[in-house]
């Protein structure tokens, strides 16, 4: 599904997972090798709603006991927000999905 996805060009990535993706690549070859191959998902353009409906969905998940981080509300934002799947292999979003309006790929 994902090879899919990236083939018909429907992915895009925020800048703040860019940073967690390269983050903690220990050797110089591998970060360029990465660095280039993410430079092929273009950035979403966040805009101020973005990060306020992330607040909100924050709010939403902690009423039910769900701490989520900034960055995966944010994520969840900018999801839904647009129409947009999410397509993460991250668990935590199943359980932000229960109480939460966000798709994910299956």
């Amino acid at each position: 599904m994902l090879q899919e996805i990236i083939t018909e060009g429907r992915t895009r990535l925020l800048g703040a997972v860019r940073q967690e993706l390269l983050s903690g690549v220990r050797s110089a070859p591998q970060f360029a090798r990465l660095q280039l191959q993410l430079r092929r998902f273009p950035d979403v353009v966040l805009q101020m709603e973005d990060y306020e409906t992330a607040g909100k969905l924050s709010n939403r998940c902690q009423a039910h006991g769900i701490a989520g981080s900034s960055i995966d509300m944010l994520l969840c934002s900018v999801a839904q927000r647009r129409g947009w799947a999410i397509f993460t292999s991250d668990r935590d979003f199943e359980r932000y999905a229960k109480h939460i309006d966000i798709k994910l790929y299956r």
